[in-house]
């Protein structure tokens, strides 16, 4: 049974506290407002500027809208930010389309957010404390939506993503989780992943089979040992950035929620 039947619209969230340095950790400021008024006639707003409260600070962040009746809501996480990864990353973009453009057949709310120390997002980088702030984004749309959560990272996005929902106490009211290029060794840093045996709601590594940062023997291992239900899927051809493959990706991405949402 697709688990979007078995899902409970208006699921209430458990709100640890945080420390931030500003306002507390469930503050939310959104830049218009989601349901300001407008000039009749006027088409709402598509895309608006968010802040939201992370531990380091201030996480500046992008909304797509969805359409009104979306069924769940959708985070993505930008790749290695020393890399020059932030939210306006291509394959980050290209992700948020797959989610939010109603030519795929989803159309829901997508948030793209800065991790710490990036663009106008507060803090410095850590390389481990992100995890933080992606359950602090999945805070977010929990309290502005009310909707299950679908969870995606791109590289180092993909690592924080899939370590936040190994979480349970923080991350309950996520349903999928796509790891896109999920690295296994790139430069002097090493991903390991002994938690996935845990994580055991659907999971879908989508990488291409050029990935310089993720032989494919190594990756195929780590989907082997996450937990089931799981899919790996690599685009023949693709290096790690899904160069001259981003459509082909879009469509996995969307066909493989679709099977497990909709």
């Amino acid at each position: 049974m697709p688990i979007g039947r078995r899902i409970s619209r208006g699921m209430s969230s458990a709100i640890a506290s945080d420390q931030a340095r500003t306002k507390p950790a469930d503050a939310i400021v959104v830049r218009p407002l989601l349901h300001a008024d407008r000039p009749p006639g006027q088409a709402p707003r598509r895309l608006h500027n968010v802040d939201f409260s992370g531990r380091a600070g201030r996480l500046e962040g992008l909304l797509n809208q969805g359409a009104p009746d979306a069924k769940f809501a959708a985070l993505v996480c930008h790749p290695h930010p020393l890399g020059g990864g932030n939210l306006h990353n291509k394959v980050v973009y290209h992700a948020m389309k797959a989610l939010n453009d109603p030519a795929w057949g989803l159309h829901v709310p997508v948030l793209r957010f800065n991790f710490r120390g990036t663009g106008r997002s507060e803090g410095a980088h850590d390389g481990e404390a992100e995890v933080e702030d992606v359950i602090a984004a999945l805070r977010w749309l929990e309290n502005a939506f009310k909707l299950p959560i679908v969870a995606v990272g791109f590289s180092f996005g993909a690592v924080m993503a899939l370590k936040s929902c190994c979480r349970s106490d923080r991350s309950r009211n996520v349903r999928a989780l796509a790891a896109l290029g999920l690295p296994i060794e790139a430069g002097n840093r090493k991903y390991h992943f002994p938690f996935l045996k845990d994580v055991l709601i659907p999971k879908l590594f989508l990488s291409g089979d050029h990935d310089q940062f993720a032989p494919t023997a190594q990756l195929r291992q780590v989907a082997a040992s996450a937990a089931d239900p799981k899919r790996l899927v690599l685009l023949p051809g693709a290096d790690h950035f899904f160069t001259g493959q981003l459509e082909p990706m879009r469509q996995v991405l969307s066909g493989w929620l679709k099977e497990q949402l909709v």
